[in-house]
């Protein structure tokens, strides 16, 4: 297991739900080791994906959940690599408004087990940024893939449709806070942190609302 290890990239593109676009730039994350590996999300510029993949076998395009800016690039990273793209199915609403004409492989569920490269991410389905958005939890590795559910500083953003404040909040509260608090919180967009430096701010976010 001591070759299991996480990669990084980000890519930049736009985001668009409700009639609004905005700039984003979006965390890409690898999980495995020399020889197969999982990506989680796939946002944009699928051939920077395919490069980080290295020509290992890709077990699954994971989405944490089915807004654009994180599944735009999973249909063509998926035919490069010949990987299954995993969505949860609430988030259906969602992945279909990009891709309309290609439906996920496969589903994601709550507590489901993905097994690569010697280690295994489990799954909690932590609805509030969206209905279907997923985190993915590696024990072994001591680090939680957030997605857009919680990030430096607070909750992802529920003002737009399909999204609910008190939802991703309870969904933090039950799901994330419980984990060991130097278990490493890689986010969806910006900067990592963990769930010991989130956790006591729970009462702030409940206060701002957002």
């Amino acid at each position: 297991m001591s070759d299991t290890r996480v990669e990084h990239l980000t890519t930049s593109g736009v985001f668009t739900l409700d009639g609004g676009s905005w700039e984003v730039d979006n965390n890409v994350w690898l999980v495995g080791d020399d020889d197969e590996v999982v990506v989680i999300d796939a946002p944009h510029d699928p051939a920077a994906i395919v490069e980080a993949v290295d020509g290992r076998r890709v077990v699954a395009v994971l989405c944490t959940h089915g807004h654009n800016d994180h599944v735009n690039a999973a249909p063509a990273v998926a035919e490069a690599t010949g990987a299954p793209i995993l969505l949860h199915p609430e988030d259906r609403v969602l992945w279909d408004m990009t891709h309309p004409d290609r439906a996920p492989d496969g589903e994601l569920a709550d507590e489901q087990s993905v097994k690569v490269g010697g280690t295994e991410l489990t799954v909690l389905h932590t609805p509030g940024h969206a209905p279907g958005a997923v985190c993915l939890y590696a024990p072994e590795l001591g680090v939680l893939f957030s997605g857009d559910t919680l990030f430096q500083g607070g909750p992802g953003a529920t003002g737009r449709s399909y999204s609910d404040f008190p939802t991703i909040v309870e969904s933090i509260r039950r799901r994330l806070l419980s984990l060991p608090e130097e278990t490493v919180v890689n986010t969806g967009h910006g900067d990592s942190t963990t769930i010991g430096a989130e956790a006591p701010h729970l009462q702030e976010w409940l206060d701002r609302g957002h």
